[in-house]
């Protein structure tokens, strides 16, 4: 019998791919979407759910699945301000996965990024790096942390002007030598290297950076 998978942040980048390629994998019987707002799917594997991140705990009974896909994210302009921008990146994924592992599930893909680091001066990298730490902590079988660099593709309704730029020099400069696993990935890889994880058992907590993401 396939698993059951949760997938937050599946109007994302990195999550919408990741749903369109949870459909095609054989381990993988079920994908329910936890969304702000109406995000159907034309797959009969695909259940969405409108939920209320703020109130998560009223929608419990959602969390029983085998396998937490967390690549929820905002910015700080999307989102007014860093207190705000903390609350999605940082309050919502910690609620979610809290409620996970309370009801068994068993395998947590967190997409995180390159750099995050608790103690770090930028308040991403920071908030990134918090999170990181918290969820190590939780009674999860198996975690794996996806730390890609600069993501490219298309968003949905929104604009980036820094990935825009980056997109076009961070290729140029990483065909320097010692930078190549600096380069930018795609959402579409990222959520191909989640897939695969996700069919994999194992235990403990197991880091993905940067240029481990494009291996086979």
């Amino acid at each position: 019998m396939g698993k059951t998978a949760i997938v937050i942040g599946a109007t994302g980048l990195v999550g919408s791919q990741l749903v369109k390629q949870l459909v095609d994998q054989a381990h993988i019987s079920q994908v329910i979407t936890l969304t702000r707002r109406p995000a159907p799917y034309k797959n009969e594997k695909v259940i969405n759910h409108v939920v209320d991140f703020d109130h998560l705990a009223q929608h419990a009974q959602l969390f029983k699945a085998d396998i937490l896909f967390s690549c929820l994210g905002t910015t700080k302009k999307a989102a007014g301000s860093i207190a705000a921008q903390r609350k999605v990146d940082f309050y919502y994924q910690l609620k979610v996965a809290e409620l996970a592992v309370k009801h068994g599930v068993q395998h947590y893909l967190l997409v995180s990024s390159s750099g995050a680091n608790a103690n770090s001066g930028n308040a991403y990298l920071q908030m990134k790096g918090e999170l990181e730490q918290t969820v190590k902590t939780l009674a999860f079988d198996q975690i794996s942390i996806i730390q890609p660099s600069l993501l490219l593709g298309e968003r949905n309704n929104e604009f980036r002007i820094g990935e825009k730029l980056g997109s076009v020099l961070l290729p140029i400069l990483c065909m320097l030598p010692g930078l190549r696993k600096y380069r930018p990935i795609t959402g579409k890889q990222v959520a191909a290297k989640m897939c695969a994880l996700s069919a994999e058992s194992g235990s403990g907590v197991a880091y993905f950076k940067l240029d481990e993401l494009f291996k086979d």
